[in-house]
């Protein structure tokens, strides 16, 4: 198994990737129903994927460092599995909320938002220790 800085350096670009592709989502739904740049409303379909790229960015410049400093002072493979989590719960995300019941983002958003917390923890332990 790599150590700690490759994990994290494999969940940074998984990250990113998905990011990219959550922008080329976007992109193409901003083509496909016609809604000339800027505008952010037309379509449910291209404003639903629109949230969810901007919620993943979002969520991204916390998530960033904090996969980071968990990694840096806490180390192992912790940090690295809750980053797999985290991504995963941008996946789930960006499936519910592509749903015409937008309540369906609700689980994405969640467990995204419990691993960003136990990265929180994992960052504090680590800094304290």
């Amino acid at each position: 198994m790599p150590d700690a800085n490759h994990l994290a350096a494999i969940d940074t670009l998984l990250a990113v990737l998905l990011t990219l592709f959550l922008a080329g989502r976007t992109g193409y739904l901003r083509d496909k129903y016609k809604i000339a740049a800027p505008a952010i409303t037309g379509n449910p379909a291209f404003e639903r994927a629109q949230r969810t790229h901007m919620n993943t960015v979002e969520n991204l410049v916390l998530f960033i460092p904090l996969l980071w400093i968990a990694t840096i002072y806490y180390g192992g493979q912790v940090p690295f599995w809750l980053g797999l989590l985290w991504i995963a719960s941008r996946i789930v995300y960006m499936f519910g909320y592509a749903q015409q019941n937008t309540q369906m983002r609700g689980p994405g958003a969640g467990l995204g938002f419990l691993t960003l917390f136990a990265l929180l923890i994992l960052g504090a332990i680590g800094v304290a220790g």
